[in-house]
């Protein structure tokens, strides 16, 4: 769509015109706007002719160009749809080796608790559009599988492929929060979440909770924990003997991560608990409703400058060729 910025600046077209019909001529002082290439005609010893008060097709084009130039046309192309501003969300994920005990009833039969948070995690990373995502997945270590991103599918595969074991069997949540600290703070200032899922207690890493907190704190990181895992109930553990050993979750460290950076701490102890979790925290983080919109926009004010130059250059061109047929040999 053809747009002018300054469509007022269209009033001045007519101004040539009227300053050559309402500003009478006198022997003392001719007020004229004049263009280029137009001529008075002078006599020797003679006073000069009246002008005439046609502006001549040259003129007129010039004129008629300069005030299109400053109307400042432009040309508006389709409207592009942008992402909301969204937030930049880093998730961390307990690998421990814990996470394969059995306890949570899937689909009508008991599944292991990696295999839940990564049915349920994965359909809250594909709603989060016009966020950036992050992954951090942790056990004897925290380590980055994917940094902060729109590319939510990437993220979604990457928790997908994710096996136990992949960084240790013990539970660095003093890591994982310290390496989130670490990433957050590559990034410029936005608004910015951890969301912690772990089924047991820190008993690894190089950093203690309370150390990392501190940290998180500092950044003004908000922090969501998730305790993952039943009260006991379910089948088969792969490091119990027979049954299972109970909950482990050191749910003060992770209410008092939680209330200390703004967040809060949820307990999941099922996939219907887990699914109210992602759900709440979609009203305590919303995102904006309203869609953004791109336009782009092409300044089109050289294409009435360029033609007036032109223009002016053939006025003077036509000028000097008829001083040149004139000129006596």
């Amino acid at each position: 769509m053809f747009e002018l910025d300054w469509p007022l600046a269209l009033l001045l077209l007519p101004l040539p015109w009227l300053i050559a019909h309402l500003k009478p001529a006198t022997a003392q002082t001719q007020i004229r706007l004049r263009m280029p290439g137009y001529q008075q005609q002078s006599g020797s010893g003679q006073n000069m002719a009246r002008p005439k008060r046609s502006v001549n097709v040259l003129e007129a084009l010039i004129w008629l160009c300069l005030v299109v130039a400053l109307s400042g046309p432009s040309w508006l192309d389709d409207p592009i749809t942008l992402p909301n501003e969204g937030r930049d969300i880093m998730l961390a994920v307990d690998l421990s080796g814990s996470m394969t005990e059995q306890d949570m009833a899937y689909q009508g039969k008991y599944v292991d608790r990696l295999s839940v948070v990564k049915a349920v995690l994965s359909d809250f990373i594909v709603e989060r559009q016009g966020d950036r995502l992050g992954l951090i997945l942790f056990g004897d270590t925290a380590f980055l599988q994917t940094p902060l991103t729109r590319d939510l599918q990437t993220v979604s595969q990457m928790l997908l492929e994710a096996q136990i074991g992949l960084v240790g069997r013990a539970t660095a949540i003093g890591d994982a929060i310290g390496l989130s600290v670490k990433r957050f703070n590559q990034k410029e200032q936005s608004s910015r979440i951890l969301i912690l899922l772990t089924d047991g207690q820190n008993t690894a890493g190089n950093l203690k909770p309370e150390e990392a907190l501190i940290l998180a704190r500092e950044e003004g990181i908000k922090i969501y924990t998730v305790g993952v895992g039943s009260d006991g109930q379910g089948g088969f553990s792969l490091f119990g003997m027979g049954g299972m050993t109970g909950s482990s979750i050191d749910e003060n460290t992770l209410k008092h991560i939680a209330s200390e950076t703004g967040g809060a701490y949820f307990r999941a102890k099922d996939v219907k608990g887990l699914q109210q979790i992602y759900a709440e925290l979609d009203k305590l983080e919303p995102i904006a409703d309203e869609n953004q919109t791109f336009r782009p926009r092409l300044s089109l004010f050289y294409v009435p400058l360029l033609i007036a130059l032109a223009l002016w250059s053939l006025t003077l061109l036509s000028k000097a060729i008829r001083q040149l047929r004139v000129k006596p040999l």
